[in-house]
Formats: C-alpha cells, structure tokens, sequence
C-alpha cells in the first residue's frame, strides 16, 4: 500500500483498484468521491449513485419491514458498510436487517460481523455482482437470508442459507404475500412496494 504514490502517478485510481491484500483500514482511508466495496482484499468500484427508482424501492421495502419489524430490528440502508472481515471483505447491501439482541455487532464503522438479511435491488450493471459474486460471499459468511429484488418486474427472490450454499427458497411477486422463515415479523407484497412508485420519465 506504502509504494501505491510511486506508481501510476498520471492515473492512481487504476492503480488503487489493482492492489490486493487490503484491509478495512485501508478501505476506509480513501476518500475521491466515488464509493467501493473491498473484494476479497482487492477495491471494486461500484456503479454511480443508483437510479431514483431503485431509491425508491428501497425507501417503500424500509417502511413496509419497518411496520411490523422496526421493534425486533434495526433496519440499515446503503451505503452502510457491513464488515464480513476486516481483511478482505466489506460490501455495501441496499438494505441490512440486524436482531436488536445483536447490536453488539454494530459499530461506529458499520456492521462488523454477519447481519440477519441483506437485501440487493438490481441495475444493469450490478447483474453479475449481486446474483453470482455478492450471492457467493454472503453464503461463505453464512449470512442466514439474502433477497434480491428485480425493479423492473417487481419480483424478490429469497435465497436461505444451507450447509454453505444459499438455496432458492421462495419467489414472490404482486400479491403475494413476502414472509420469512428466520424473521416472522415480515409481511409485506411487492405490490404494495411497486404500486407506491411513482411513474418516473427516462
């Protein structure tokens, strides 16, 4: 990390994104403006602030679990930095649920060990990370719950976590009502979520 200013001095940016073995530390210390995640000991940078539909998903899925869950969890929303390990991996989920009777995982940092659901609504150009890289990480930190959510469809899936590996547990859209078998307080439907969203111009 100590040599990153002697090399690439036009371009350190690119240089940055090419190192390995980071930390947390490492992580947090950089401050250009754009946001990233720390993959396996190496920076990504993620894509531009997300679209105002996909905010606005997030915002209704925040109320909707905060109805009925706000007293049992601490409800969290990006970019809030959930710290697998502080030596190699910090990823930024749209939304975080952690037990109140785990708040010792929480910390000025942000949530440093394994949160109870991570939820990650999609954008073109997050498609890979979310279902394939973000979906392994999270089973190889046995996160219990993981959803993704289409914005466009409206469809969540619902991935538990068994023996290491998530499992597809359930698919929900439009009426149907969305429920959890680790968190019972959920119940909410994605129609509620999307019929909430206001038509937004291109």
């Amino acid at each position: 990390m100590g040599n990153r200013n002697n090399k690439n001095r036009d371009n350190p940016k690119d240089n940055i994104l090419k190192e390995s073995g980071l930390t947390y530390e490492d992580y947090a210390s950089i401050d250009d403006g754009n946001r990233y995640e720390l993959v396996r000991g190496q920076l990504e940078l993620l894509s531009p602030a997300p679209s105002i539909p996909h905010q606005l998903i997030s915002f209704e899925m925040q109320k909707n679990i905060a109805r009925n869950c706000e007293s049992d969890y601490i409800i969290l929303y990006a970019p809030v930095d959930v710290i697998l390990s502080p030596t190699e991996e910090v990823r930024q989920p749209d939304l975080v649920l952690v037990n109140r009777k785990r708040v010792d995982i929480l910390s000025k940092k942000g949530v440093e060990g394994t949160p109870n659901l991570v939820v990650e609504i999609l954008s073109s150009s997050s498609l890979k990370r979310d279902k394939i890289d973000k979906l392994k990480t999270y089973a190889r930190y046995r996160i219990p719950e993981y959803w993704i959510v289409e914005p466009t469809s409206g469809i969540l899936e619902e991935y538990i976590i068994q023996d290491e590996q998530y499992e597809l547990f359930n698919i929900f859209q439009g009426d149907e009502i969305v429920h959890s078998p680790n968190i019972p307080c959920i119940s909410f439907t994605m129609a509620e979520i999307m019929n909430s969203i206001p038509e937004i111009r291109d």
